[in-house]
């Protein structure tokens, strides 16, 4: 009597939110490789890594889920970290420019005339969205370790050059190389994490980087509160030349310190500085190929990446950013202005209460995503932080008393940053591919910038202090967020369960959008 046959395929079952153990399990009988043990059973494909996982099992006197969960936290310590700080060195720009527009840079370099305070930062951000795709790729090409650190060091740099600036025309130049510099951050950074770690991970992952952004974002703005008070005349020069030349010496550091920190793509990662062993990298890449099946990235194309400009999902991923960013920069930009000329603060107030709704703020990020890993989830998530916003500017707009308009301040800075997270893993969770991960991120990105260029513009100075532009166009935005979360889990919805007979979701096995 014939023995059962077990053919070993090269694609892996990628089993969504469920790890392979469980699939296996829960599936029908004739798709479960136990199932193949009478006499005469026909071949039944299974994937590679559930062999290679038996056999790591069998063989290694340590389980393969237990070295799971060793390398985890280790991951977590070495990617998270870095990752939060290099996103924060980048929104501390915004952090350092909304400190300086308290002092007397706006009328030192003719800032305060017109609108070329919001052309400065109109300038940054439209550079950005120009270099956002490049930069991306260059990541996957060159590697996390050199670029990383490349544009680290260089936009920190520029920022220090900005500290010696004395017109508003040398200021916009140095702004739109700033933009072009920090381009590739976030969204290399959305990448780097996303390709580490299984889907249902990934939000909690996004919000460790987030809560080291947010930390310190609010010490620079203390940070800078202390230099605008102690520094001011300090060698001959004003305050917000000195916030300037701090964080841009501190971002060059750790622009260098950043080649030895960050940490290669998971294929790569043994090569890392004093990271992991070959067969630590190979147990972490079988988590991922188990997942998704997109451990390694294809021979690079610029058609293999604008090919995914097809897929309409990506487009309503953008249009989530954009509207998000539309109230994150005029927040960012200008909770100082709003604290001083809306709720009446003084310049030093202002820049010391600006810091404690980003310290607030790690609460309901970490919160929000744990939750959302937990049970996993996603768009409610979302819809909840969005109704926080509405809330918070709501609060912010049509309430008059001071402190509690500050409260406002704190409800929207936490809903915003915790959605920061929710929207990076909600994008990350529904595609496969490393270059259409690159291609999405970089869209994203760019469509965040637009929005950041929208939010520049709706804070306006005559409207103190109620500033009601920048109120319903938040409340706007956020109410039409909600409205396409909806429509676009509705539709991941019908995609799941219109084609369970036919698995081959984004062209993976087994692959099932979450929502």
């Amino acid at each position: 009597m014939s023995s059962p046959s077990i053919l070993i395929e090269d694609r892996p079952l990628s089993p969504g939110w469920f790890t392979w153990e469980e699939r296996l399990r829960d599936d029908k009988p004739s798709e479960n490789p136990a199932a193949a043990t009478s006499p005469g059973a026909p071949i039944v494909p299974v994937p590679a890594p559930v062999i290679l996982d038996h056999l790591a099992a069998a063989l290694d006197p340590i389980p393969v889920a237990q070295e799971e969960r060793r390398l985890r936290p280790i991951v977590d310590r070495r990617l998270c970290t870095i990752a939060g700080i290099l996103c924060s060195l980048n929104l501390l720009d915004s952090g350092v420019l909304a400190s300086a527009a308290v002092t007397s840079m706006l009328g030192d370099l003719g800032l305060d005339l017109g609108n070329r305070f919001s052309i400065a930062i109109f300038i940054f951000t439209v550079a950005s969205i120009a270099f956002q795709l490049p930069s991306t790729i260059a990541v996957r090409t060159f590697g996390p370790r050199r670029w990383f650190a490349a544009i680290t060091f260089s936009f920190g740099l520029i920022t220090l050059c900005t500290g010696f600036v004395t017109t508003w025309k040398q200021i916009i130049a140095l702004r739109i190389l700033l933009g072009a510099a920090t381009s590739g951050i976030y969204p290399g950074l959305t990448c780097l994490i996303s390709a580490w770690y299984p889907r249902r991970e990934q939000q909690l992952r996004f919000a460790f980087m987030q809560s080291g952004e947010v930390i310190i974002l609010a010490t620079g703005t203390l940070v800078n509160y202390s230099l605008h008070r102690h520094a001011n005349g300090y060698r001959g020069l004003e305050s917000w030349r000195w916030m300037f030349i701090v964080q841009g010496l501190c971002t060059c550091i750790i622009g260098i310190a950043t080649y030895w920190w960050m940490v290669d793509f998971p294929e790569n990662s043994f090569k890392s500085f004093k990271f992991m062993t070959p067969a630590e990298a190979s147990i972490v890449s079988r988590r991922i190929m188990t997942d998704r099946d997109d451990l390694r990235a294809k021979p690079f194309s610029l058609g293999k990446v604008l090919v995914h400009a097809k897929d309409p999902k990506v487009w309503a991923f953008a249009c989530l950013f954009f509207l998000q960013n539309i109230v994150t920069t005029a927040l960012a930009y200008f909770v100082t202005i709003i604290l001083e000329k809306g709720l009446g603060y003084s310049s030093n107030m202002a820049i010391i209460l600006s810091a404690p709704p980003y310290y607030y703020a790690v609460i309901p990020v970490l919160a929000s995503s744990w939750f959302a890993d937990r049970f996993r989830v996603r768009a409610p998530v979302i819809a909840f932080n969005a109704v926080c916003m509405i809330a918070g500017f709501a609060i912010l707009g049509f309430v008059e008393d001071s402190q509690a308009r500050y409260v406002g301040v704190f409800l929207s800075t936490g809903a915003y940053v915790a959605n920061w997270a929710a929207l990076s893993a909600y994008q990350a969770n529904n595609i496969t591919g490393q270059w259409k991960r690159v291609f999405t991120a970089a869209i994203c990105t760019m469509f965040n910038g637009a929005g950041g260029i929208a939010g520049s513009f709706i804070v306006r100075n005559i409207e103190a202090p109620l500033y009601t532009t920048a109120v319903w166009v938040s409340i706007g935005a956020h109410v039409l967020m909600i409205i396409i979360i909806i429509l676009l889990s509705l539709h991941l919805w019908t995609e799941n369960h219109t084609k369970r007979l036919d698995i081959h979701l984004e062209d993976t096995m087994g692959f099932r959008y979450t929502y």
